[in-house]
């Protein structure tokens, strides 16, 4: 009888440990699809200010009009 019950806590904790792990693993996926659209719109962002910066210095490089 010991061993039918020590059997069955066995396989209840073995089912505890299948659910928190596919739980730990959703939340994990979830992250991953998070900090990938954060790395694109980084990447983006980032893409952007280098735009703006080209087109602000662009202007400095430009030689003066001719009447000065």
């Amino acid at each position: 009888m010991e061993l039918d019950s020590r059997m069955a806590d066995l396989e209840a904790r073995l089912a505890f440990q299948d659910d928190t792990i596919q739980a730990l693993n959703d939340v994990l996926v979830e992250q991953q699809r998070a900090i990938d659209l954060l790395q694109a719109q980084m990447g983006m962002l980032a893409r952007r200010q280098a735009d703006l910066q080209n087109r602000i210095g662009g202007d400095e490089d430009e030689a003066p009009p001719p009447h000065y």
